[in-house]
């Protein structure tokens, strides 16, 4: 008996270890800092060798002012994915900022890599997900303080409920958790138009106006 179950750790412990996540493998070495020159793997980016690691690379203050206005949304977007900040490379977390002008929108997006934590600073924000299964809709209304979390690769949606700015930080379980907003691929896309209108049911002449706000071709 004492046999077949060492024999049986021993086909079983290489499959175990190959099933561990990235973010595991990299913990046994303390870190792994991205070597984003050499390119993303299904593993996770390269190391960057240990010997030119310094402190700024455990370091970022990309979240510490508004990002980049993502139009027609009305929405600043600022992220600590790994692509933008290389120490989070292997540790299964990253992070964003959202600040929402006025009537902002974050539509409705998906992460297919990871779920999201979202916590809210400042503003009131009306915040739901779908699920899959059923297509139930989940939506709460959040305040200065309050978390509420999306779990990953389901349709979810954010938007400003006051007159004022409202701030939002998000993090998520993955250092790269990807982002597909469903406007974009639906319309900022080559695909012509009159199939997307099949695939869509919606009119062909509304989906030719919005591949031209979104800025799409076909």
């Amino acid at each position: 008996m004492a046999k077949a179950v060492l024999l049986l750790l021993v086909l079983v412990a290489p499959l175990m270890i190959s099933l561990l996540p990235f973010s595991s493998l990299a913990l046994n070495q303390d870190f792994c800092i991205a070597d984003l020159a050499r390119g993303d793997t299904p593993a996770g980016y390269p190391c960057k060798p240990q010997t030119g690691v310094t402190a700024d690379d455990f370091y970022y203050r990309g979240l510490n002012t508004t990002g980049p206005t993502i139009n027609p949304f009305n929405i600043g977007l600022s992220s600590a994915f790994v692509t933008r900040f290389p120490g989070v490379n292997g540790l299964g977390i990253s992070a964003a900022r959202v600040d929402f002008a006025p009537g902002g929108v974050v539509p409705l997006h998906s992460h297919p890599g990871g779920t999201e934590l979202l916590f809210v600073i400042e503003g009131a924000i009306s915040a739901g997900f779908i699920s899959s299964l059923t297509n139930q809709v989940y939506v709460k209304t959040l305040y200065k303080g309050d978390l509420m979390v999306f779990p990953q690769g389901l349709l979810h949606f954010q938007y400003n409920l006051g007159n004022d700015t409202a701030v939002a930080l998000s993090s998520y379980s993955s250092a790269n958790p990807g982002l597909m907003i469903l406007d974009f691929a639906l319309f900022a896309n080559n695909l012509p138009s009159d199939i997307v209108s099949k695939v869509t049911v919606l009119d062909e002449l509304e989906v030719r106006k919005l591949k031209a706000l979104f800025g799409g071709s076909g």
